[in-house]
């Protein structure tokens, strides 16, 4: 989800300011009014500190001031930048992560290759879960000084961090020339490139490491006893530009390699050659990035089966976060796009569901009702909603309208409904202990926990549902449990 302080969701009226300003600030970029530019992408980057777009366009805006030179810089712009970046040092000890990004981009106007305020912000985007931003922060600290040791060392640890192995690897090594004999560089090159033989090649069962590693010299070797294509494709780019199929065509192959990076920015050429109105290209340019983020859940996950860590379990969470807002992101600009396709609506109130923004997903949701195709799904989801929303009756309501949507064949959504409309049937039951209408809850919640027992009896905790219910069935009135 996109936040302003990585808890709370933003509104989508501040969704819509920020994209004004960055339309404007966009062209205000293309004019070569560039001050003008930085403070109107300044804006969207504060408002949205982990939007890639955001990010990557005040950036280059900044850069292009400069003409792409940093000799262009002036002397005097570190003198100038002294108070404020004190103020950033400051606020990077409060931790003040959202502070600290705003004062460097103040920074950056006087000096876009300033390297201590690009690792700052980068460590603030750390903190703060915006892995992509991260990366273009350090970057263009990399593009500056690639022999900066500390650089390397913050750049290496974060593109490894999101499974990007080749290019972390780079990293290391260049640590390793810069100082022979680093320990840590060492290590992380060998653990590293077995990660990435084991993501690539499907080696989770070989024995030992020593397998890993000749399958992977094996792999080298091969690579290079042939060209390679992709050299072959940008050589047509180069002599055909406006050519869109040579791109789609290269990114196809980065993909195959899971270079997703790389696929994504040669399908970024390929929408700037057809200027940028091709749809199918702005599509599948979005469902690259879906999968680049899919591939970094699935790398997170694999790292924490295998540490069982507080970190590892944080940076899963994070990671599911970072695609959930991405997907978000993705399905409201196709949604909007195709305002009747059914299909896109019930993606994105998922996505808003998952984001904790209920009062929108209901809307959205109840728009996707009328696919006959998805009818039960729409039900779960709206009485998840609603129960989010404390309004149980509509919780309900939509929990069996979606058991009488269902067929036999959709065991597992089956089993998932009829676990979440007996629970909440028991805790309305408890609520109203006593009362008419607490014993016909109990009665609902009953049949239908004693339904998902006949379909899975160790399903979840129902054992533990059904020794509830002959206790609530015992207790005299006024004396039941009431946990939701």
């Amino acid at each position: 989800m996109a936040t302003t302080n990585n808890d709370q969701p933003m509104s989508p009226a501040k969704r819509r300011r920020l994209q004004q300003l960055f339309e404007h600030g966009s062209k205000a970029a293309e004019q070569n009014n560039y001050d003008y530019a930085s403070n109107l992408l300044g804006q969207c980057v504060v408002g949205d500190p982990g939007n890639r777009i955001y990010v990557g366009q005040y950036l280059n805006n900044l850069t292009r001031s400069y003409d792409s030179n940093p000799k262009n810089v002036s002397k005097l712009s570190s003198i100038k930048a002294a108070g404020s970046k004190t103020g950033l040092m400051n606020s990077s000890r409060q931790k003040d992560w959202p502070t600290v990004i705003k004062s460097g981009l103040d920074i950056l106007k006087g000096n876009p290759w300033d390297v201590s305020t690009l690792t700052s912000m980068a460590r603030a985007c750390e903190e703060l879960g915006y892995d992509e931003t991260q990366l273009l922060y350090l970057k263009l600290a990399l593009d500056f000084n690639p022999k900066d040791i500390a650089v390397n060392r913050q750049c290496a640890k974060a593109l490894g961090r999101v499974g990007q192995f080749d290019q972390a690897i780079a990293c290391w090594h260049r640590v390793e020339q810069l100082k022979p004999n680093d320990e840590e560089a060492g290590r992380e090159i060998g653990n590293l490139t077995v990660e990435k033989t084991i993501h690539k090649g499907g080696y989770e069962d070989a024995e030992t490491t020593k397998d890993v590693k000749r399958a992977h010299q094996d792999a080298d070797e091969a690579e290079k006893q042939r060209l390679t294509p992709e050299e072959r494709l940008e050589k047509q780019i180069a002599k055909n530009p406006a050519e869109v199929a040579l791109y789609v065509e290269l990114a196809d192959m980065h993909l195959r390699a899971d270079r997703f990076v790389e696929a994504e920015q040669v399908l970024g050429r390929a929408l700037a050659a057809s200027g940028g109105g091709d749809l199918s290209l702005r599509e599948r340019l979005e469902d690259v990035r879906l999968r680049h983020y899919r591939d970094q859940v699935q790398v997170a996950e694999r790292r924490y089966d295998k540490e069982k860590t507080a970190e590892a379990a944080q940076l899963v969470k994070k990671m599911k976060g970072e695609l959930n807002r991405i997907e978000l992101e993705i399905y409201r600009s196709r949604s909007d796009f195709a305002p009747s396709n059914l299909a896109l609506k019930y993606e994105l109130g998922v996505r808003l569901k998952r984001a904790g923004q209920y009062q929108e997903a209901v809307q959205t949701l109840q728009l996707a009702r009328a696919d006959g195709k998805r009818k039960a799904q729409v039900h779960l989801e709206l009485g998840e909603c609603f129960q989010a929303l404390k309004n149980y009756l509509l919780a309900m309501r939509n929990y069996e309208g979606a058991l009488e949507a269902l067929s036999d064949r959709d065991q597992d959504l089956m089993k998932l409904t009829l676990y979440r409309a007996g629970k909440l049937a028991l805790y309305l039951s408890a609520s109203e202990s006593g009362s008419e209408a607490g014993k016909s809850w109990l009665d609902l919640g009953e049949k239908h926990v004693t339904n998902l027992a006949s379909l899975d009896y160790m399903y979840k905790d129902v054992p533990a549902l059904l020794e509830k219910i002959a206790k609530m069935r015992s207790k005299p009135p006024g004396q039941q449990d009431q946990n939701p």
